[in-house]
């Protein structure tokens, strides 16, 4: 039974197809390939040949045929087709020969295999007809194309899913929530298998969809956030525009449900209680309230509000963004002893309110704030808390300058003693008494000195001295006359020798440490000891300055170049007190114009006559002139220290050992000058040290041989060498002292003139007479620089003629 319903359906749905394309087939009885069989073309007209073409049918195929046997889909035909067979037909192309395969003779064309047109629509091929015996092209080469016609075979999908919409609240019916919308992979211009409707499979109570667009709308106006925030609608879509035998798909659509502020704040409790100690200071937190909202988001977000006049007077609300709580803290200082229980009304409303949903009620809601005072043991409060003082600078040690009152506040109203905080009067200035306040003045007081003073008095219980407050207190020292004015500088004033009468000198002002209320007002007058002045005289001008001017022709210095002028100045009291002043006027000489050339004291130099430049090039002047005299001193110490050298120390004794028949003394070519750095011992000179002159029997055996620089008589065996060792000690240490000039004095040593030699020595040094009359005194004619060699020769000389004689 199964199998006949099939085969019915396939063959109506053949019978379909073919009524589908009839007309076309009608109109397309011949085709051609494009381009081909026009008139004229050498392909067709090649060898006189008449004009013939192609005869087919349109071509298509039916997907998803599940038959066994090849599925015939058409025949190619030429018209120089005789039925002979003498023509063959191939097609070569998309499929050719493995989905679609041709008689040769008939032209018929069949396919092998299962079609789909969702993965391909159709396929392009080309038509041959050759001639069977020559395999020659009797028709040029045509393309014609096969179609795969369509069934109804892919079900509508939602591609483009999860779908997740969402809906305000309370939103009218038909408000619309999202569009969902499927596709189907049949061909949309081939019957309805592409056709898709949309309907409801779950969730039709709370919402519709549009069978054509797929819009989602909601079915009713009560949708409610705080009951059910989300709903799962199922939308299912159904091809061949919902008909029997049509393929569907469906999909889950979540829809939330956003919310509005349709609730109003609600305090869970209609009272609070909380408690404060009284000391508490102004901002300090007594608790916590808040009112509950079911809405969600910034619906929730409410302000709060202190309703009654008590409350808002002691107290603030404020609310706290994060918790939405309000925090109820202490505006103004609370009192035990005046209330004890305080009583607040709190208010919450919603900060954004929707206009639409007003009539549903107020969004507000009140509850009562009930607070508790402690009572605590307080220290004395001052009353009333005045803190400025005042007091003349000349009242007596021991005056009163004011009282301070502090009482106790608590119940019990303890007795309070007073004192002084001593870290801001160190210096005692005043004192107050223990159990009245009175504050009374220490030490003499002096406004000049110290205008104001700012003390801290301490208040505390005379059983209890941890109970202390403070309070600041500022005294005035009120001023009296007790400074005379006086000149503000010491001024000094010049006058030119030509000098007119009448002509102002100098202006003159004065000043006064004290302050009068009424302000200041000077007096000035010349001193009674300046009455027989004829030279100058004073004008007050009455703006508490005064002004010098000349009273006679023309002054001499030669006579008199300085003059003192006394001048008296008195202040407006009272009492009124005065000082008096000098000032002193020089007699200068002058220009033409009027300028201070120089006076007989004083050189008056006016720096508008030197321009920059030249004030430079003064000092550039000034400058040479210190370098030369710095460079001229140091050549001068320098010059004076190489000649004391010269003099002095650069006395070049040398002492030059030889081991050959050399030039003697002269010879200086080959001074060994390390030796100078090795301290040589003579006493450690040791007998054995070989060699000496011919003739000399062996004599330069001796260690005394070392010597020979040395005169014959300085090799006896008494001698003393310690002369010598100081001389040259004293003479590496001021060397080593002065590490900049290398030493000028090299001591060598030689001990013979040669070994063996043939020649008897020349030399003088080697005579060893023992009654040598050699005379050294020519040695003082060789200058300063053989001085100390001349008396060392010289002494000892003397020396031993006195022992002879």
């Amino acid at each position: 039974m199964a199998k006949g319903l099939q085969g019915f359906l396939w063959t109506m749905l053949l019978l379909f197809c073919a009524i589908q394309e009839l007309g076309s087939w009608a109109r397309h009885t011949a085709v051609q390939a494009p381009g081909l069989g026009e008139p004229g073309d050498p392909a067709l007209l090649a060898g006189g040949r008449v004009k013939r073409g192609w005869v087919w049918n349109q071509f298509f195929v039916v997907e998803e045929y599940t038959g066994t046997e090849p599925l015939y889909v058409g025949k190619i035909h030429s018209d120089s087709d005789e039925g002979d067979g003498s023509i063959k037909y191939t097609i070569s192309g998309e499929g050719a020969g493995t989905i679609f395969l041709i008689d040769e003779i008939t032209g018929d064309i069949h396919a092998t295999e299962r079609l789909d047109r969702e993965q391909k629509t159709f396929y392009t091929l080309r038509a041959q007809a050759r001639d069977r015996q020559t395999d020659q092209l009797l028709e040029p080469e045509s393309e014609f194309i096969i179609k795969v016609q369509d069934i109804n075979d892919s079900e509508p999908r939602f591609l483009e899913g999860p779908y997740i919409g969402s809906v305000a609240e309370l939103s009218p019916i038909g408000t619309s929530v999202m569009q969902v919308m499927a596709s189907d992979a049949d061909d949309p211009t081939y019957g309805s298998s592409a056709r898709v409707v949309y309907s409801v499979l779950e969730g039709e109570q709370h919402f519709t969809v549009d069978s054509k667009t797929g819009v989602i709308r909601t079915a009713v106006a009560d949708l409610d956030r705080e009951t059910q925030d989300r709903y799962e609608v199922v939308i299912r879509a159904t091809d061949m525009a919902g008909q029997l035998g049509g393929l569907s798909g469906s999909t889950t659509v979540t829809i939330v449900v956003t919310d509005v502020n349709d609730n109003p704040p609600r305090f869970p409790q209609k009272m609070y209680q909380f408690s404060i100690v009284e000391t508490a200071p102004v901002g300090t937190a007594i608790g916590r309230v808040k009112a509950e909202d079911s809405d969600v988001g910034e619906n929730t977000d409410m302000t709060y509000q202190v309703k009654d006049e008590e409350g808002v007077e002691m107290f603030k609300v404020t609310t706290d963004s994060n918790t939405q709580e309000a925090v109820i803290t202490v505006q103004k200082p609370l009192d035990y002893e005046s209330k004890k229980v305080h009583t607040v009304v709190v208010e919450a409303l919603n900060k954004f309110v929707d206009p639409r949903f007003v009539d549903l009620g107020t969004f507000r809601d009140q509850t009562i704030v009930r607070v508790s005072v402690l009572d605590v043991d307080e220290p004395p409060e001052f009353r009333p808390p005045s803190n400025l003082m005042e007091v003349q600078e000349d009242a007596h040690v021991g005056s009163v300058v004011g009282v301070v009152t502090a009482l106790d506040p608590d119940t019990a109203n303890h007795p309070v003693r007073y004192a002084i905080d001593r870290s801001t009067d160190a210096e005692r200035i005043f004192d107050i008494d223990a159990k009245t306040g009175a504050i009374v003045t220490g030490k003499v007081l002096d406004r000049e000195t110290a205008g104001w003073h700012n003390i801290t008095v301490l208040a505390m219980e005379a059983d209890n001295h941890s109970q202390v407050s403070r309070a600041s207190l500022r005294i005035r020292i009120l001023d009296v006359n007790d400074n005379p004015p006086e000149l503000a500088t010491p001024y000094e004033a010049a006058v030119c020798e030509d000098a007119k009468p009448g002509q102002l000198i100098q202006t003159i002002s004065v000043v006064d440490r004290d302050e009068p209320q009424s302000g200041h007002r000077f007096y000035f007058t010349l001193a009674p000891e300046a009455t027989n002045n004829h030279h100058f005289s004073l004008l007050d001008i009455q703006d508490n300055t005064a002004a010098v001017h000349t009273q006679r022709v023309g002054f001499n210095r030669q006579e008199q170049d300085v003059y003192l002028l006394p001048i008296l100045v008195v202040d407006s009291g009272p009492p009124a007190l005065s000082s008096t002043g000098t000032l002193t006027i020089r007699v200068c000489g002058c220009d033409s114009s009027g300028a201070i050339q120089s006076c007989n004291s004083t050189a008056y130099v006016v720096s508008a006559t030197l321009s920059p430049g030249a004030l430079i090039a003064l000092l550039v002047c000034v400058l040479i002139l210190v370098v030369l005299v710095l460079l001229i001193l140091t050549l001068k110490r320098h010059h004076k220290s190489h000649l004391t050298s010269e003099d002095d120390e650069d006395m070049r004794d040398n002492v030059i050992k030889y081991n050959d028949e050399g030039g003697g003394e002269q010879d200086t070519e080959a001074y060994d000058m390390s030796a100078l750095r090795s301290l040589y011992d003579f006493s450690e000179i040791k007998a054995g040290d070989g060699g000496g002159g011919p003739g000399e029997g062996g004599l330069s055996r001796n260690p005394a041989s070392e010597l020979h620089a040395l005169p014959q008589w300085v090799q006896s065996p008494d001698l003393d060498f310690s002369v010598f060792r100081d001389y040259i000690c004293r003479k590496v240490e001021q060397a080593d002292e002065d590490l900049s000039v290398p030493p000028y004095d090299s001591f060598q040593t030689y001990a013979f003139e040669g070994s063996d030699s043939p020649v008897p020595s020349l030399s003088s040094i080697n005579t060893w007479s023992s009654g040598s009359e050699q005379d050294f005194s020519y040695l003082g004619g060789w200058g300063p620089r053989f001085r100390q060699l001349a008396a060392l020769y010289a002494g000892r000389r003397g020396d031993e003629d006195s022992e002879e004689s």
